[in-house]
């Protein structure tokens, strides 16, 4: 249900018409019907708050969460009146049933989890008596033998007790504190990133110089073992790219081959030159793919023996949508559908972060991405770019108003610019995550938040993963991080991906301060 109701504003103003609407058990208030493109001014759970007829006006109707919020709402007439009481009296009914079996349940896990943290006290307790005591004893040098064994008993036994119980309330609180709302992307994003199919690659030239370093360099009584390994070694490279030398080889040869490996001393003298002629040209012709391939290193570029880009894909180069594709108008006017798009994509190195303790910076993050949507949606061809955006609502005065688009944007950029400078000193060889957002988060974001928002984020920090648990969080395909490869691929795209990251921000500062539409409020 929507439609006008007067609000108590305060003593100077009194009165005030806004526009109501009631959806998904929210009532949210607008200044008008044609300002609600803007954004609520406020809302309020139905489900949550008091709803009261005023005893001698029987046009008003009071909202309140005491303590927290009170709306004061009068109706044209009682007959109005009458229709959203039913329609407000109906929404908190049915969300009240469900929110009776929520809140049982929360109330039981609550009660559990607290009894389990009652526990864990105990545990913790008795295991630093436990171990202050071996201390003592330790100390005076007089604990026996017999008397350590039992004290060291005792310990482990308090210890299992103890992980066990943690146990217990870790899983009661994920099953009472669920994250998953939180971890999921919002409707009508793009995927974040297409996986390629996985490659099998070859041995590469190096690897195979090695190997038949190797081989030659094993003493004769173990040249049976050394062919079979050649043999095989040539038929992995037969997979991709037959030699010229091996086109004849029929299939029925080769699973022989794999099946019974023939000393060399069974073949006849001529074969055996021939395939020692044979060895050496293709080995020659091996060392000439060495010195192309360093010549084509020099380039950046990693190749394999059969000519292909060797390279171990990272989450930068599966985006589905990177800053680096876009292309930017005449006048370096920044497309808003694919800026946004890029936004939504590098949104999941929040959840690689930590999906838990990062969600309210994701929140925040998609959040301003939507309102940006919105107004887009509203006039997609008025709106191409974020410029036209930024400029409509300068010139109608509403740029610098809470909850538009401008003001989204503003926000928007700097999570970007925070997101940036962390993967910038990633890129620059830093291992330690909690440092690199701690440094990130001084150059950006800290002065624009209050001591809340700062101890939020300080909380999160203490959760960061380590360096290895966070790049291997990176890869496309499972195991690519253990590749000696992969350090030089995050390094390739990341030198790919952030300029382009930084020339769009660059383009966003200057529009921002031509129009001295930067803010710093906290």
């Amino acid at each position: 249900m929507e439609g006008m109701l007067y609000k108590w504003t305060n003593y100077i103003s009194g009165w005030q018409p806004r526009w109501f609407v009631l959806n998904g058990g929210t009532l949210s208030y607008y200044d008008s019907q044609e300002d609600a493109w803007k954004g609520c001014k406020g809302s309020i759970k139905i489900s949550v708050c008091e709803i009261q007829v005023h005893s001698s006006d029987s046009t008003r109707v009071d909202l309140t969460i005491p303590g927290e919020q009170y709306f004061y709402l009068r109706a044209i007439n009682a007959a109005e009146r009458q229709k959203w009481l039913v329609a407000l009296g109906s929404a908190k009914a049915c969300l009240t049933d469900n929110r009776t079996k929520r809140e049982k349940e929360l109330q039981e896990n609550t009660d559990a989890l607290k009894t389990k943290m009652s526990e864990l006290r105990l545990y913790c307790d008795l295991l630093l008596q436990q171990v202050n005591k071996i201390k003592e004893n330790d100390e005076l040098e007089e604990m026996s033998a017999e008397i350590g064994t039992d004290t060291g008993n005792m310990v482990k036994t308090t210890c299992t007790t103890f992980l066990k119980t943690l146990e217990e309330c870790m899983q009661i609180a994920n099953r009472t504190f669920s994250t998953d709302m939180a971890t999921h992307s919002p409707p009508g994003t793009p995927p974040v990133a297409a996986i390629k199919p996985q490659k099998l690659f070859a041995l590469s030239i190096s690897q195979e110089l090695d190997l038949e370093s190797s081989i030659s360099s094993v003493p004769v009584e173990q040249a049976n073992l050394a062919s079979h390994t050649n043999q095989n070694a040539s038929e992995m490279e037969q997979d991709h790219q037959p030699a010229e030398g091996n086109q004849d080889m029929e299939p029925t040869d080769q699973s022989d081959t794999r099946q019974e490996p023939k000393h060399k001393a069974d073949q006849s003298p001529e074969q055996d030159n021939n395939s020692g002629e044979e060895d050496a040209v293709q080995l020659q012709h091996r060392q000439e793919c060495v010195s192309d391939q360093e010549e084509v290193q020099e380039e950046g570029e990693t190749l394999t023996d059969s000519g292909d880009t060797e390279q171990v894909e990272t989450f930068f180069s599966t985006m589905s949508h990177r800053f680096s594709d876009i292309r930017l108008d005449d006048d370096n006017g920044i497309p808003t559908q694919e800026f946004l798009d890029s936004c939504y994509a590098i949104v999941p190195v929040l959840d690689k972060l930590g999906s838990t303790v990062f969600a309210p910076v994701k929140m925040d993050f998609v959040g301003n991405i939507k309102k940006i949507q919105q107004k887009q949606m509203s006039d997609p061809d008025g709106f191409h770019t974020l410029q036209s955006i930024v400029l409509h609502e300068v010139q109608t005065d509403v740029a610098q108003m809470r909850n538009s688009a401008t003001e989204a944007l503003l926000w928007l950029r700097r999570g970007l610019k925070f997101l940036k400078e962390f993967l910038s000193e990633v890129n620059a060889g830093a291992q330690d995550i909690q440092g690199a957002l701690n440094n990130a988060y001084g150059k950006t974001l800290r002065q624009y938040h209050g001591w809340v928002v700062r101890g939020v984020f300080a909380l999160a920090l203490r959760a960061a993963p380590s360096y290895k648990s966070f790049t291997a969080a990176l890869v496309s395909n499972e195991g690519d991080e253990l590749s000696s490869h992969f350090t030089d691929g995050m390094h390739r795209d990341l030198g790919l991906y952030l300029p382009a990251m930084d020339k769009h921000l660059a383009i966003l500062d200057a529009l921002y301060e031509e129009y001295n539409l930067e803010s710093d409020e906290v």
